[in-house]
């Protein structure tokens, strides 16, 4: 099916060749120029959040509002041509675009010396993935767990409800919006987590709230961390 897949779409380039999400230059939906010119987050920065930082200063973030799970690393600031990148993943439909952008993840995974024993990708809501066709995070979490050799578990956190979209929203009202929103699956047995280090994988973390509320029922079930890796932040 895959080789399928593969084939359908190599023809299809030669009858309508693609065009770059983030420059419109044909040839290939992100091409080699726009790809590189992705930068990656830099040193020095929060050995927590991944917030730059100028030297020998402490992170105001972390300071405020620590985040309420293991840790978080970004591939990148929310802005071009990442950001154009992630919304044609997310909302046109372009979801060959999970290939290199989950390979940015698996890079960043690497970069960052992450260790974890399981890749879970935040869950959508089952009506949310209905309209939208199928989860970006899944897409980009199937990439990074294929290059990275760590087992995905896709059904083992579920959405139990459907919230309203975090974009606008403060900090306690992002954070109210997720809470009691995902739930270890009821046919999962919790103690296989035991001391267990999971990766989180999402597109885009703004407060952290999301990945909190995916974090809390893991802790619960006994993981011993739980780190969030995502495309992009803002910063």
């Amino acid at each position: 099916m895959h080789n399928w897949k593969q084939t359908l779409e190599r023809f299809l380039d030669l009858c309508f060749p693609p065009h770059c999400v983030s420059c419109e230059r044909s040839g290939q939906i992100l091409c080699s120029s726009c790809y590189a010119s992705i930068q990656l987050l830099s040193p020095p920065f929060c050995k927590r959040c991944h917030t730059p930082l100028a030297p020998d200063k402490t992170c105001q973030k972390c300071a405020y509002h620590p985040l309420q799970f293991s840790g978080l690393r970004i591939v990148g600031a929310y802005q071009e041509p990442l950001r154009s990148s992630i919304h044609a993943l997310k909302y046109s439909g372009n979801t060959r675009l999970a290939q290199p952008l989950g390979t940015l993840l698996a890079k960043t995974y690497k970069r960052t010396r992450l260790a974890a024993d399981m890749i879970i990708p935040v869950p959508l809501h089952t009506e949310r993935q209905h309209q939208r066709g199928y989860n970006q995070a899944q897409l980009l979490a199937e990439v990074c767990s294929a290059e990275l050799g760590i087992p995905l578990h896709v059904s083992l956190l579920t959405r139990v409800r459907a919230t309203a979209a975090q974009a606008g929203l403060s900090m306690s009202e992002r954070q109210q919006n997720v809470a009691g929103a995902f739930l270890l699956n009821p046919k999962f047995e919790a103690r296989a987590l035991s001391k267990s280090n999971i990766l989180l994988v999402d597109d885009v973390c703004t407060t952290g709230a999301t990945l909190e509320a995916c974090a809390t029922p893991l802790f619960a079930a006994g993981a011993n961390t739980v780190w969030g890796l995502v495309l992009a932040r803002p910063l």
